[in-house]
């Protein structure tokens, strides 16, 4: 946010700031943007004259849905995006080609391997998604006819491209499981509508690529309003032949996606075999950390649904795995993965409203309000042949910054073992 403020900030608008955190919360992003003095601040509240004669609204992901202030913007004639939408319309307009990629899981990771295969395939390539360092108003600059934008776009960026009526060129929706139900209510059907903004505005020229285990799902409540050519693809659809670093079947689907996008832009198989063959993961994705003294682990901070946890599990096996996880609730069933991890060796639980939710189930787990004891429990407790998984299934609020601050703090603590 704070790369995308300065650009914006250099080509001249008038910005006013306007955020429900303290500034002593902000003062990090402050201090970065104390250079540009013209900008205005609102900070620990919003105001709805803020919200008046404004040409453009950006909203922050999580922007409730029956916001006032969101309300007053329409109602004086402000357009009201995101960031990611802003960007791809800019985009458009200089001629690149659009890959957008949803769901609820997989998304980042075939977002960085169809990246990965074309700039294999040498093509002018901007990738941004929920990974740090990947803002992509700052790239403009770098924008030509002929480059291929691929963008991870979450519910929430997708609220962006549903007020501007616009979707990519190629779309991918990966899976479709419960997640933030503590945002939508409790409402699939809601929160199914801001992804299907992916989709919606394509024309019979654009490609929607479906994930297998979400095709039936859309296909059901949006097949009559889908124009584009549509492929359901799932693991199969990878050759056998091709044998990837990163580990699990989800993997194997995520790429056979990725492939898609890549023959979906006519980029040889040879060049996308390549790519994807020397893919190494993405941070905090089932990302193999270090092994010591016989016992590996691995970091999955991401995994913030059950269904990411038990992903990772049915990639490692549950026999010798110590899992950590834990942390803020999103109102989600954890049934499915009760069942899983009653067949792990040890479970190591983070305090949050998550944890307080499934602990009645999980009597010989034990419960930390530190990172560091737990893996220090953790380590403790592994043999020579043992896997330590940090996969919460839970969000990060309450102990950490974000789920990037959690995995960053995890590797830290990882490194120091010996």
């Amino acid at each position: 946010i704070i790369e995308s403020l300065t650009s914006i900030k250099r080509a001249g608008a008038d910005i006013i700031a306007t955020d429900l955190k303290s500034e002593e919360e902000l003062r990090p992003s402050l201090e970065i943007l104390k250079k540009y003095p013209n900008i205005r601040y609102t900070i620990g509240r919003h105001e709805l004259a803020d919200f008046q004669g404004r040409d453009i609204v950006i909203k922050a992901p999580s922007t409730p849905l029956d916001s006032i202030y969101i309300a007053e913007a329409h109602k004086s004639g402000a357009l009201v995006t995101m960031w990611a939408a802003l960007f791809a319309q800019f985009a458009r307009e200089a001629g690149a080609t659009i890959v957008g990629i949803t769901g609820t899981r997989g998304k980042t990771t075939v977002t960085a391997m169809a990246a990965s295969i074309l700039r294999t395939a040498h093509k002018s390539v901007i990738e941004g998604g929920n990974v740090q360092g990947t803002s992509v108003l700052p790239q403009l600059k770098n924008m030509s006819d002929g480059t291929i934008a691929v963008l991870e776009l979450d519910s929430w960026k997708l609220q962006g491209f549903g007020e501007a009526k616009m979707s990519p060129h190629i779309a991918v929706f990966t899976t479709l499981y419960a997640d933030h139900m503590n945002y939508y209510k409790e409402s699939m059907d809601t929160y199914l509508a801001d992804k299907a903004n992916i989709f919606l505005y394509q024309t019979e020229a654009d490609t929607l690529v479906l994930g297998k285990q979400c095709a039936p799902t859309i296909i059901e409540k949006y097949g009559d309003r889908i124009e584009a050519k549509t492929l359901v693809i799932d693991e199969l659809k990878l050759p056998d032949t091709w044998t990837l670093r990163i580990p699990g079947m989800h993997n194997r689907y995520n790429a056979a996606l990725a492939l898609a996008v890549a023959r979906a832009l006519s980029i040889p198989d040879e060049v996308s075999r390549q790519a994807l063959e020397s893919f190494a993961g993405v941070p905090g994705r089932l990302e193999f950390v270090r092994e010591i003294k016989g016992v590996k682990i691995y970091n999955d901070t991401t995994s913030t649904t059950p269904e990411a946890t038990i992903a990772a599990l049915s990639a490692l096996g549950t026999e010798n795995v110590i899992v950590i996880a834990g942390g803020t609730d999103k109102n989600l069933d954890m049934n499915a993965l009760l069942l899983e991890l009653a067949e792990v060796k040890r479970i190591i639980l983070l305090t949050g409203t998550g944890t307080n939710r499934i602990l009645e189930w999980l009597p010989t787990a034990s419960v930390y309000d530190s990172l560091s004891a737990a893996v220090a429990e953790a380590f403790l407790s592994a043999v020579p042949g043992d896997t330590i998984l940090f996969s919460p299934a839970f969000t990060s609020f309450g102990m950490f910054k974000n789920e990037y601050d959690r995995g960053d703090q995890f590797n830290s603590l990882v490194q120091s073992l010996s």
